[in-house]
């Protein structure tokens, strides 16, 4: 998928952000060779596995000027960096427990000339701070990435919907999310056409969640 798709979903992109979505490819192609983030398979397909799945989040979250999103397990920087690049006005804290990882990041974010993403080599538990909503893609099942997040979600909520957690997440979620009650499921297919999407999920968990 060339990048061109993306811009028919997002068509609203300034000139700067287009150029910083073309540009990103070159980036990760080229740290990728010299720090391995992402499978060589899906390097050749970035923008349909990782930049266009990154922004399944804002098909159903639009994140406020100023708003604080934080990205645990962030790996290469999905989906931190797409979103950052999308909300320049939002405060992004992208985390990874692996300092190649964060290497990687740091210079990619260097590269776009994006100036609203902190990274952090570390757990999330030892993270300071509140955050409006926490984002990830697949790093752990739900009830272990609940407790790792325990206490780093702002009780007052900014948007529309109440903060929580939005997690990217594919198959079948049925068991994984039994005791969430009030966990809602967006489908990405409803948004994207593309096969790659026909089981992939973005998971809404609020901050207040009801267990079974």
């Amino acid at each position: 998928m060339e990048v061109e798709v993306l811009f028919q979903y997002f068509p609203n992109l300034s000139k700067e952000q287009k150029e910083q979505f073309i540009l990103l490819a070159d980036l990760y192609k080229d740290w990728n060779m010299k720090i391995n983030v992402v499978s060589r398979k899906d390097i050749d397909e970035l923008y349909l596995r990782h930049v266009l799945h990154s922004l399944g989040i804002a098909k159903i979250q639009n994140f406020l000027p100023n708003a604080s999103i934080i990205d645990v397990g962030t790996g290469g920087g999905f989906p931190g960096v797409p979103l950052a690049i999308l909300f320049p006005e939002t405060k992004f804290t992208l985390v990874d427990a692996i300092g190649k990882k964060i290497k990687v990041v740091d210079e990619v974010v260097a590269g776009l000339g994006i100036n609203n993403v902190t990274t952090v080599n570390d757990r999330v538990e030892n993270v300071k701070g509140e955050f409006d909503f926490i984002v990830s893609r697949a790093v752990a099942a739900m009830p272990t990435f609940v407790h790792w997040t325990r206490g780093k979600i702002k009780k007052e909520s900014v948007h529309e919907r109440k903060n929580g957690i939005l997690y990217l997440k594919g198959g079948d979620l049925t068991e994984e999310l039994k005791e969430y009650r009030t966990a809602e499921l967006f489908s990405l297919s409803d948004y994207f056409k593309e096969d790659f999407y026909e089981t992939k999920k973005v998971v809404y968990l609020p901050l207040k969640y009801r267990g079974k």
